[in-house]
Order: C-alpha cells, then sequence, then structure tokens
C-alpha cells in the first residue's frame, strides 16, 4: 500500500485524541465543505428548474419559430398571410423542422351582464399540440378545436374567468369590430387554464381557426402565421438560420411578405432575465468553493501545526517532504470526501422534498410560478462533486509546502 494513504488512514480512523485541536477543525471543516456542496447543488436545481418551467411555459403558447406576415411580425397588427399544404411541407422539411401548426388571432371583447374584457382570440385546428395547456387546466377540458367548421367553444384563463365570473359551462358573447361592422358570437366556456405568465392569463383565449378566420374575413388558407416547433432545442440558432434563409425576404402567394422570429426574439426579455440567472449562479458557486477552499486551508494548517512532533518523528526515519505532504494531501481528501457526502445528502435531498411536496412557495406575480420549480441533473451534481474536490485539493498544496520548513530537531521539542 502507498505509505502517504496508509498513514493518513490511521490519522483520520484515529479516534483517540478527540480532546485534541484537530477534532472540532476537522468537523468544521467537514461541514463547510458539505454546506458549499448542498448549496450549490440547490442554486443549480432551481435555476435549471426556472429555466426549463419557463421556457416551456413560453414554447406552449408560441412555439420555437414562428413563420407570419413581415408586417405581424414587427408589431403592426395582424396581416393575413397565405400558408397553403405546398408552402407548409416545403417549411416542415426545413432540416432541424419538427411539427408545423397553423394560427389565427382576432381581437375581440369577451362581454357579460356585470363586466367586459378585451382579448385576443387565438384560433387553432385540429392538428394544434395541446399538452402544455393540458398540463395548465384548472378546470374543463381542452375541447377537440375544428379547421372546418366553427363549434363556438372556448378556452378561457383563470384571470378572464375571475374577472367575468364565469365557470366552464357558461355561455359568454364576444363582440369582434371592424372598421364600422361590429360582429357578435356566443360561445361556450369549456376549459379554464392557468399559466402564473400575465402576457398570456391578462391577454389570451382560444377559439377554432374556422371561427377567427370567419371573423377576420380570410380565406381557409389564410393565417396569422405558422408555428414550427424544432426537433432539438439546444439547435434552435442553427434550425432559425435555415428557417430564415428559405423563408426571409421571400412572399406568399398573394405577395405578401413572409418573415421569422424564433421564441428568443419574441420574448427577450424573458429569456434576458432567465440568461442573469446563470450570472447569479456563476456568483454563488464561486462563493461556496471559496468558502470550502479556506475552510480546508485553516483546518490543513492547524492539523500540520498539531502534527509537527509527528512529521519531525518520520524526517528522522527518512521519510522526504513530499510522502509527508501527500499524506496531510490524502487527509485532506477524506475529509473533503466525507463533506461531500453529507452535501450530496442534504441537496438533493431537499431538491427531492421539494420536487414531491412544493413546499417552498413563491409570489406568481413576479416569478411566473407558483412553487419554486427544480430540477435534479444527476450529470451536473457529478460535476459539482468533482469540481469541488479538485478545487480544494489544488488549493492545499502551497500550504502543504509549510511542512518542509517543520526541522526534525525542533520539532521534537515543539509544544
Amino acid at each position: 500500500m502507498n505509505l502517504s494513504l496508509f498513514i493518513a488512514k490511521r490519522i483520520y480512523n484515529n479516534q483517540g485524541d478527540k480532546q485534541k485541536v484537530s477534532r472540532p477543525v476537522i468537523s468544521i471543516a467537514t461541514i463547510g465543505v458539505a454546506i458549499g456542496l448542498a448549496v450549490m447543488i440547490i442554486t443549480v436545481s432551481v435555476v435549471f428548474g426556472f429555466k426549463h418551467t419557463i421556457r416551456d411555459k413560453v414554447i406552449g403558447f408560441s412555439n420555437h419559430i414562428q413563420v407570419a406576415n413581415f408586417l405581424t411580425l414587427q408589431g403592426a397588427g395582424h396581416h393575413p398571410v397565405c400558408i397553403d399544404d405546398s408552402l407548409e411541407q416545403s417549411i416542415s422539411a426545413i432540416e432541424g423542422v419538427g411539427k408545423t401548426d397553423r394560427y389565427t388571432v382576432v381581437q375581440g371583447i369577451l362581454k357579460t351582464d356585470g363586466d367586459f374584457k378585451g382579448i385576443s382570440f387565438k384560433g387553432i385546428g385540429p392538428q394544434y399540440r395541446t399538452e402544455f395547456l393540458q398540463s395548465c387546466l384548472t378546470d374543463g377540458v381542452i375541447t377537440q378545436f375544428s379547421d372546418s367548421s366553427s363549434t363556438n367553444q372556448l378556452v378561457i384563463s383563470q384571470n378572464t374567468a375571475d374577472k367575468l365570473h364565469l365557470n366552464v359551462g357558461d355561455k359568454v358573447f364576444a363582440y369582434f369590430v371592424f372598421n364600422d361592422d361590429v360582429r357578435a358570437r356566443r360561445f361556450t366556456v369549456k376549459g379554464i387554464f392557468q399559466t402564473n405568465m400575465a402576457q398570456f392569463d391578462e391577454s389570451l383565449c382560444l377559439i377554432d381557426i374556422y371561427t377567427a378566420n370567419r371573423l377576420n374575413g380570410w380565406n381557409h388558407d389564410q393565417c396569422t402565421g405558422l408555428e414550427l416547433s424544432v426537433t432539438d432545442f439546444t439547435h434552435l440558432e442553427e434550425t432559425a438560420s435555415n428557417v430564415r434563409a428559405k423563408i426571409n425576404r421571400t412572399f406568399d402567394k398573394d405577395g405578401n411578405p413572409l418573415g421569422s422570429l424564433t421564441i428568443h426574439e419574441m420574448h427577450p426579455q424573458i429569456f434576458t432575465w432567465l440568461d442573469l440567472l446563470d450570472l447569479n449562479v456563476w456568483i454563488i458557486l464561486v462563493l461556496m468553493v471559496c468558502v470550502a477552499g479556506f475552510t480546508m486551508i485553516s483546518g490543513l494548517l492547524i492539523i500540520i501545526l498539531e502534527r509537527v512532533q509527528m512529521i519531525g518523528t518520520l524526517k528522522a526515519l527518512g521519510t522526504d517532504n513530499t510522502v509527508i505532504r501527500h499524506t496531510f494531501l490524502w487527509f485532506a481528501t477524506f475529509i473533503i470526501g466525507r463533506g461531500l457526502l453529507i452535501g450530496n445528502i442534504i441537496g438533493i435531498g431537499v431538491v427531492l422534498l421539494q420536487i414531491h411536496t412544493g413546499i417552498i412557495s413563491l409570489d406568481p406575480t413576479n416569478y411566473y410560478v407558483d412553487k419554486a420549480p427544480m430540477e435534479l441533473n444527476l450529470p451536473v451534481i457529478l460535476l459539482l462533486n468533482i469540481a469541488t474536490l479538485l478545487i480544494c485539493i489544488l488549493v492545499l498544496i502551497l500550504p502543504s509546502y509549510m511542512i518542509s520548513r517543520i526541522h526534525p530537531a525542533k520539532s521534537m521539542r515543539y509544544e
């Protein structure tokens, strides 16, 4: 067995010196490493949870890429674009593009006997993916929307339902103003959703794309735009570049200019906020590693000073400085390893507790979620463990050179 490792094990397992200074120092160093790792695991889990939860909510209503009339993308109202089967198939064939969904938006007013609310009616068809909406339902069902007939069914947000005092099954009138023409429709509320994101909950409801097109006076092959999902979100920009090369600065068969935007470009304020979380994570990781590192440095120095006579004896027996230095580095590795084990138990335990119970609640008006989202990413946790171990050992190399300054003769008289 390696001599340094053998001596380090004997020192670490020696339980006969509990009254010495090194025992509480070892405990403090272990706790420092454990707390540092636990905080890092919880921080990374929260940030991953936030980023993926908020991203999925935004994508749930906007998808990854939108192709629409250039004027619509510039915020100049909702202008029609002709996306027939030929154009849709051409877009679907672009590398990186997965599913495509047509949609039509029409502005209107929902009115009850006691109140009214201006809102955007988003018309979608039977092929529109509704998995996200299903996960956000608080009451009712997501109806089967149609692109060939009007079902007069409506899915609204919980905010809209509360403001207008509507429940599933209620009838409500909607009014649509086009120049001097006012059109009215009577809808039945089939479902109520809540995303906790004001830009959707306050201003959006869902109807048939057939009804939305009829209200806008558009043909069946016209719509507000086409939503594209990508096969791999990590390659979003690459796929968006392919779409831009195919679509941007081209025209549909009616001569309308086409353009495209990614989810990042449509909601820059949200994704900028999420990007700022990455900076916070790095700050916390650096601080926690520094805490663990400085704790280990002070602990190692105290342990070396307490073992001066042992170091002198080893040197007198012919042991060189390198072996002794490695002995104390192995000793420190045992302390760090125990701290990492405890830190993993605490950190992963807190994350699992939050995932299964949601015990930590948040204000959804500020954070878009009512409970702190956490996501357990095992590869990242493993990387945190390895990085913490390596960094702590590296910062201990320089203090370990103090051993070379200890003289065997003087160490025998050291108290």
